[in-house]
């Protein structure tokens, strides 16, 4: 066995093994996410066992037995059981349906063409006459040309573009850490480019070689074969490291679009928000609450905080304390404030207590307090 044989055993094997056992800790995760941890657990269990099988041929082992058909017949589910771990994520409520099942069509004509393929070794004496016109044609498009694999990257980028446009915009996703959309945007590109550059090799290669030079064309003695699932070794042990480390994320929650009535109502009242800011400037009261500005405003609290949570993106104290951290960088650059320390100009600024002076400085503005000023 040579070097890069045993080399890319090696590396198909540690991409199976953390497959399983990063697909098992999934499956048995029932806090939170349990369906979407269980799909994504599938979905990298059939990427290990292509690994397996492939690293048995390496060996000489299983060549055209029940496993390795068994493989060809799932790879068309993997682009659905990857739009089904989107909807499980997106929305927490989501219950695979009847419906759904639509999505699973694509395996079973898979399955269907290619035990029909295979009944064709039934009639085989090692002459085309043996065979009908179908069975010949069949069994060397299916066997002999790389059609599954180009029909399995096909629906693989489909189901990914689809995915996509599931998932919601910033501004919609509530009570939820922001890194899961960019997760998800991120699994679903890796797939989208990887199997758009395993498409563009299949059909060139194989317009090349087989149609332009007329050579005899056998998929599986290529030259991209074995390096087509070290890809695949690569994104199991990806998305089995990453899925662990969000099997207990909480679920996503999607706001309803508020009617274009209230949203101007609320928009409104966002330009009277900014306006007594700048105007009055409020927020250098220590002591201003929801109510206050409410009652300034003549409105009631819960528009105000709906305004912040809905136009402004965020929530009263932090709306609040980065004016008030605008209002203290504006009183540091005023010469005339040289003689007060930095506690003294947060307390003008509006901040009622020094730790939390320090938590608006740091979230804001991402730095310690003591080094907006090089000495107090």
């Amino acid at each position: 066995m040579s070097i890069i044989d045993t080399l890319t055993i090696a590396i198909y094997l540690v991409g199976a093994v953390q497959g399983i056992v990063y697909g098992i800790i999934l499956l048995r995760s029932t806090r939170v996410n349990k369906l979407a941890n269980r799909i994504l657990a599938i979905l990298i269990f059939l990427f290990a066992y292509r690994l397996l099988v492939q690293t048995a041929r390496l060996f000489q082992l299983g060549d055209y037995d029940i496993w390795y058909y068994f493989m060809l017949d799932l790879s068309w589910v993997t682009g659905a059981l990857l739009y089904f771990y989107v909807l499980a994520q997106v929305y927490p409520t989501f219950k695979l349906k009847r419906s759904d099942l639509i999505h699973l069509l694509p395996v079973c004509i898979q399955i269907i063409c290619s035990v029909f393929v295979r009944l064709q070794n039934l009639y085989w004496d090692d002459t085309r006459e043996s065979l009908t016109w179908l069975g010949y044609w069949g069994y060397v498009v299916w066997m002999n040309y790389s059609t599954i694999y180009i029909i399995a990257s096909i629906l693989i980028i489909v189901y990914a573009y689809k995915s996509e446009k599931l998932l919601p915009p910033a501004s919609s996703v509530a009570i939820v850490d922001p890194r899961r959309i960019t997760w998800l945007r991120r699994i679903l590109l890796s797939f989208r480019v990887y199997f758009s550059i395993v498409l563009a090799v299949l059909v060139v290669d194989f317009l090349v070689y087989r149609v332009s030079l007329g050579n005899e064309y056998y998929y599986f003695t290529r030259f991209y074969y074995y390096p087509f699932f070290i890809g695949i070794s690569l994104l199991t042990y990806w998305i089995g490291l990453e899925g662990f480390k969000r099997k207990d994320w909480e679920p996503t929650r999607i706001k309803p679009d508020l009617p274009s009535e209230k949203r101007e109502e609320l928009a409104e009242l966002a330009d009277r928000i900014n306006q007594l800011m700048e105007t009055q400037k409020v927020y250098t009261n220590p002591q201003l609450t929801v109510g206050l500005l409410a009652e300034l405003l003549a409105v009631k609290p819960y528009l105000v905080s709906q305004c912040l949570r809905e136009i402004f993106q965020t929530k009263f104290t932090d709306y609040v304390n980065e004016k008030r951290v605008e209002e203290l960088q504006r009183l540091l650059k005023d010469p005339v404030h040289n003689n007060l320390t930095l506690l003294a100009l947060a307390m003008n600024a509006g901040f009622n207590s020094k730790s939390s002076f320090n938590r608006a400085v740091k979230k804001h503005l991402g730095v310690v307090p003591k080094e907006l000023r090089t000495e107090e």
